[in-house]
């Protein structure tokens, strides 16, 4: 199963992907780290972007060809970026959404974070650019305190969905 999880800047997707992969003994993938790896001054250009995402779908395909689970976690807030995840997901895909109020995002966004660099003028852009999820989706609300509710929710769902493929 993959599992994209989703969401605006300082949602707390990348603490909650992150753990969610352990949890299930998934692989993860980063696209903030990944883009730190692979340009080491970087300008977040439209071709930059696309280089992270088709290797996050490279990473996706070759899970999806040797039945390994996969957590990638990245905006994904274009539907145009989502669409090639989609199609090539050959119905194994699952969607995973991370709200948090904007007050815990703006402190959130103050404090210094291991590869993301976004802040709150960037977190306003993504937030007016988002294009909503149109497929079914798991959506889970991020406070300061709830990570092990916002698991036991994912793994119940993921149960679910795992069942009825």
């Amino acid at each position: 199963m993959v599992i994209l999880v989703c969401g605006l800047p300082g949602s707390g997707k990348s603490y909650f992907a992150s753990r969610l992969a352990e949890t299930i003994h998934a692989q993860y993938f980063n696209s903030d780290r990944l883009r730190k790896e692979l340009f080491p001054k970087r300008t977040y250009s439209k071709s930059e972007t696309a280089k992270v995402y088709e290797i996050l779908l490279n990473k996706m395909e070759a899970a999806i060809n040797t039945n390994t689970d996969l957590v990638l976690d990245a905006t994904f807030h274009f539907k145009a970026t989502r669409k090639p995840f989609i199609s090539k997901g050959k119905g194994s895909i699952v969607f995973i959404e991370i709200q948090a109020n904007e007050d815990v995002i703006r402190e959130r966004l103050k404090e210094d974070r291991l590869f993301s660099e976004a802040d709150l003028r960037v977190y306003r852009l993504i937030k007016e650019q988002w294009e909503a999820l149109e497929q079914p989706h798991l959506t889970l609300q991020s406070t300061n305190d709830n990570i092990e509710a916002m698991l036991q929710k994912a793994v119940h769902y993921l149960k679910n969905e795992k069942r009825s493929n």
